[in-house]
């Protein structure tokens, strides 16, 4: 109990020991929101990606669909 006592004692007087402290705290509080904020940005170019694959397969279907439809038409 007294070693706690005499570090927090001195981590009043110590200026420069209470600012890191402080980012410490600040630093551990912003790890989870960073995480978070990783987690849906992967999420968001995993969507554009499915996106993406979904529009390329849409334009070849239309593509052959229309080529199709100008062979019928030039028989």
């Amino acid at each position: 109990m007294a070693d706690k006592t005499a570090s927090a004692n001195d981590l009043a007087r110590d200026p420069q020991r209470r600012i890191a402290a402080a980012t410490a705290i600040g630093m551990n509080a912003l790890k989870p929101i960073i995480h978070l904020q990783a987690s849906m940005l992967r999420m968001w170019a995993d969507n554009i990606e499915k996106f993406a694959g979904n529009y390329e397969k849409k334009l070849e279907e239309t593509a052959t669909t229309a080529e199709e439809r100008d062979k019928e038409r030039a028989a």
